[in-house]
């Protein structure tokens, strides 16, 4: 077992350093984004590009390396012309950087000259709650509303919620905000309509939850639910129940002590994996209700062209939602005693 989760570990770790090279290369493929802002600004930017390996300063022209990107008159007269490193190059920089110094770059459009890491870890938290806060609410929701319809099966109980879960389950998460958006703020005007500001009374800052919290939790509350029934229905009609019944447990004894739990072996490996991948499917939701999570600031930076922070953005992504596939696999094996990963016959 330890030797199977040693090789998930690493297995994970190279997936996510394959598709994080692949993503450089191709991005630095496309033709070179021009910073924007003030001139100094610019410069600043070209000459932490220099520093960072990225870009050649020469004291005179040439076409060995393409156009110049810039150009600028220095001290004593001396004009410098910066042009872009070979792309190969500036990926065996780019590793270099992030193993010996963490650098990950600077933002050049969306907060010029400003580390990457450095905006992205100010923008982390947001999502970091806002995806806790939506766990918290659908799983406790979502499995009573799975024991629910097991106990009611083929009752009209059950009926309503399977029919509710398969229709509302296929809603996204974003078509299901601009729904609320429109009914709760604008119409009645009960709810903030955009993310509060931090400068926000705590009441405020409270109901600014409400929406994004149960628009992002209402797949996951249809999924537990169906999952739920499921496992328990057929958890109720195994033989070891009946047995259990037969040896003078009443019904909700045997439901308790053994369909309950062995229903949930199935189930708890898909909580952990929400808990863990707290940063995924909010993108289009955090832009709609203007949440400044990495959701948003994904979006933002893709949409700018801001490649560094995509990078540290796109990390993040991978690497969490690796490790969330990494925990699904082993939970198993930790939960069901029956099950042992990567054991030999």
């Amino acid at each position: 077992m330890g030797r199977y989760v040693v090789k998930r570990i690493l297995l994970a770790f190279v997936t996510a350093f394959i598709i994080l090279s692949l993503t450089f290369i191709l991005v630095k493929l496309l033709p070179f984004e021009k910073p924007v802002g003030q001139e100094a600004e610019r410069l600043a930017y070209y000459d932490k590009q220099y520093h960072l390996g990225y870009l050649y300063r020469l004291e005179q022209e040439t076409d060995k390396y393409g156009e110049a990107l810039y150009k600028v008159d220095g001290a004593k007269g001396v004009t410098y012309y910066y042009y872009q490193v070979p792309v190969l190059e500036q990926y065996g920089r780019w590793l270099v950087n992030i193993v010996t110094k963490w650098d990950w770059g600077y933002s050049k459009t969306i907060q010029p000259n400003v580390s990457a890491s450095k905006i992205i870890m100010s923008k982390i938290g947001y999502s970091i709650r806002l995806n806790i806060f939506a766990t918290l609410f659908s799983v406790p929701i979502g499995i009573l509303l799975g024991i629910w319809a097991a106990l009611k099966k083929n009752t009209m109980t059950d009926h309503i919620i399977s029919t509710l879960v398969m229709v509302f389950i296929s809603i996204p998460s974003f078509v299901l905000i601009s729904f609320m958006l429109k009914i709760f703020c604008y119409n009645l005007g009960w709810l903030p309509s955009t993310w509060p500001s931090d400068m926000a009374p705590l009441a405020t800052k409270i109901k600014g939850y409400i929406l994004p919290v149960f628009c992002l939790s209402f797949g996951s509350i249809c999924g537990y639910t169906r999952s739920v029934r499921a496992e328990l229905c057929e958890v109720m009609e195994s033989d070891y129940l009946l047995l259990a019944r037969t040896k003078g447990l009443t019904r909700r004894q045997a439901i308790v002590r053994h369909a309950l739990k062995n229903s949930m072996v199935p189930i708890f490996p898909s909580i952990l994996a929400d808990i863990i991948f707290i940063f995924g499917g909010a993108m289009i939701l955090e832009q709609l209700y203007v949440i400044p999570g990495i959701g948003k600031l994904f979006v933002t930076a893709l949409t700018a062209k801001d490649y560094d922070i995509l990078f540290v953005d796109m990390a993040i992504f991978t690497t969490f939602g690796l490790l969330a596939g990494v925990v699904l696999d082993l939970s198993y094996g930790f939960i069901d005693p029956r099950i042992r990963m990567g054991a030999k016959k």
